[in-house]
């Protein structure tokens, strides 16, 4: 563990069940958090990145392997290690009963924040959510965004060093996923050490300094999105679609040097010289087709795959 570091989780293991019926969810995985920079942990359903989390936090022990958080051993010193962390989860539970400021106020109180220094951290942590006009609002009346904002604001009532948040922005529109962005990023040019899990891939390319990608509980890559993206995938993508893609793609042969992916309707064509690709669709009417660069979601679907997890 390096003196930066402010997680660190080393041959982690985690199974239910017993016997034939034994499932493993964490298989002996290892990865650390830097302190000041934002660490994505991506992984399909099931993956075991909500179980990971719950590890980390101490809410769920693990069968073998080693967690540090904030420099406390977990679980034995998690209530401790919490202090110094916040939480969004991935579903609101806000209190109904109480306004916009008491749900700060009241959660305060849970890491034994006086009243008067909590009273004094909400007109900030509002301004930071951009809800200070709000401050006196029920729950009930608030939009999806603004109560994404919220839970935001309530895990830094406690001025945190480590924010754990579990798909932050599931289910908001455009431009509240784009408000929460810039609130990322400003708390991480503050100092603060986020680790984010998403199903997102724009979200966490344009978020995380690192990130690991997990199936079946397993580690499968890690690195920076830039690296991982030029390590794995072709640096350019030609998505054709239409009635005429597949017959297109057909006809291709072996004239064309492009890894081909075929999804529904789509075919998939990765390669590192798209030149010989566009040509061929220059006269081709029953098709239609993106020219783009290789991005993380290509990434997260060749080591993952298409196939849809429940």
């Amino acid at each position: 563990m390096l003196q930066s570091d402010i997680l660190t989780v080393e041959n982690l293991h985690k199974s239910y069940g017993k016997g034939n019926l034994k499932s493993v969810v964490v298989d002996k995985l290892c990865f650390s958090l830097r302190r000041g920079e934002c660490y994505g942990l991506l992984g399909p359903n099931g993956a075991g990145k909500t179980t990971t989390l719950r590890l980390c936090l101490g809410l769920t022990a693990p069968d073998s392997g080693r967690i540090t958080l904030a420099g406390q051993s977990i679980p034995s010193h998690a209530r401790q290690a919490r202090l110094r962390v916040g939480v969004v989860p991935q579903s609101d539970n806000l209190d109904p009963d109480f306004t916009v400021a008491e749900n700060l106020l009241v959660f305060g109180r849970y890491f034994g924040i006086p009243d008067a220094l909590i009273q004094a951290r909400i007109p900030a942590l509002l301004e930071f959510a951009n809800l200070t006009a709000k401050k006196n609002a029920a729950i009930a009346e608030l939009s999806g965004g603004m109560r994404r904002r919220l839970m935001l604001a309530r895990a830094l009532v406690n001025d945190p060093d480590l924010i754990f948040m579990d798909e932050p922005t599931t289910g908001l529109d455009p431009q509240a996923r784009h408000m929460i962005w810039a609130r990322l990023k400003t708390l991480v040019s503050q100092g603060k050490t986020i680790l984010l899990t998403t199903h997102f891939m724009d979200e966490a390319e344009r978020l995380c300094d690192r990130l690991v990608v997990i199936d079946h509980g397993k580690m499968i890559a890690e690195g920076s999105p830039g690296n991982l993206i030029a390590l794995h995938i072709e640096s350019e993508v030609v998505e054709v679609y239409g009635e005429g893609a597949r017959q297109w793609s057909d006809s291709l042969g072996r004239h064309q040097s492009a890894r081909i992916e075929i999804s529904g309707e789509t075919v998939f064509c990765y390669t590192n010289d798209a030149q010989q690709l566009l040509a061929s669709l220059h006269d081709t009417t029953d098709v239609r087709f993106v020219h783009r660069r290789a991005n993380l979601e290509d990434l997260f679907l060749k080591l993952t795959g298409r196939e849809i997890r429940d």
